[in-house]
């Protein structure tokens, strides 16, 4: 694989600074086929050649039906491309099948209607993941986020929902039974973009019908816009997520009491 040196030194100090793969581990790969998850489930198939660890790699697609499809085990057109894509590279992907939610596939969707179609579909996908990371024993799941989405999660969540938070490059669950990993949290979007075009990697177009109307788009082209005006900030607001002065935010709120 070619792996520029500043991403692949990237991509070691995240693993390093959150211990992402440890000797044993079985990783599942979530591949939803976007060059994000391409890129990480060839760059981990190429660390297993080279890492002083071993570890097993298992992708998986969670294929999502349209509403009323019968699929009767049959993987969808998207599945069948994503499958046929990491085949050419020798890595062999395990598809499970869900069902996306009528209203989120509804067209012309409102806003609220579409989020809340987004909210149940990513909630759908991460249970039918961590059913399937079970089902074959892994201990890790590996997901492609990387710096652009941990910068626009976290401005999605001060604008939309109210709390200063993001995804972590490492997310401990079920009393350390399993660890959500992201390899690529410190890489930016066009570093894995570039990669893939060195590597030949073609990413599989989305058929979510919602794609490209969410607020994480929105959330996109504000991060875009405050990079356009303000030199360098994209690098400080990702060192922020890493340097909270708690001391110098607001107290949480308390409930209100009612007096009888």
């Amino acid at each position: 694989m070619r792996l520029p040196a500043k991403v692949n030194r990237l991509v070691g100090q995240a693993m390093h600074d959150y211990a992402m793969l440890a000797d044993g581990d079985r990783v599942l790969v979530a591949v939803s086929g976007g060059v994000d998850s391409l890129v990480l489930a060839h760059l981990l198939f190429f660390w297993q050649w080279k890492a002083p660890i071993r570890y097993r790699l298992m992708p998986v697609h969670v294929d999502m039906q349209d509403p009323g499809h019968i699929s009767g085990g049959v993987p969808g057109a998207t599945a069948v491309a994503i499958r046929e894509e990491l085949a050419r590279s020798g890595l062999q992907l395990d598809i499970v099948t869900g069902k996306r939610p009528d209203f989120a596939a509804t067209e012309g969707a409102n806003e609220e209607e579409a989020g809340q179609g987004c909210f149940v579909c990513a909630r759908a996908r991460r249970t039918l993941l961590f059913t399937e990371a079970r089902r074959l024993g892994c201990n890790k799941i590996a997901f492609g986020h990387h710096q652009d989405d941990l910068i626009e999660t976290f401005l999605l969540n001060i604008t939309c929902a109210g709390n200063i938070s993001t995804m972590r490059p490492r997310q401990d669950l079920f009393d350390g039974r399993l660890a959500l990993i992201r390899p690529l949290a410190y890489v930016e979007k066009k570093e894995i973009e570039a990669v893939a075009r060195a590597n030949g990697l073609k990413p599989v177009p989305s058929n979510c019908p919602l794609a490209g109307k969410t607020r994480r788009e929105d959330m996109h082209s504000l991060a875009a816009e405050i990079y356009r005006r303000i030199p360098g900030a994209k690098k400080n607001i990702f060192a922020a997520l890493g340097n909270v002065r708690a001391d110098y935010l607001l107290s949480a709120r308390k409930p209100t009491q009612h007096k009888g």
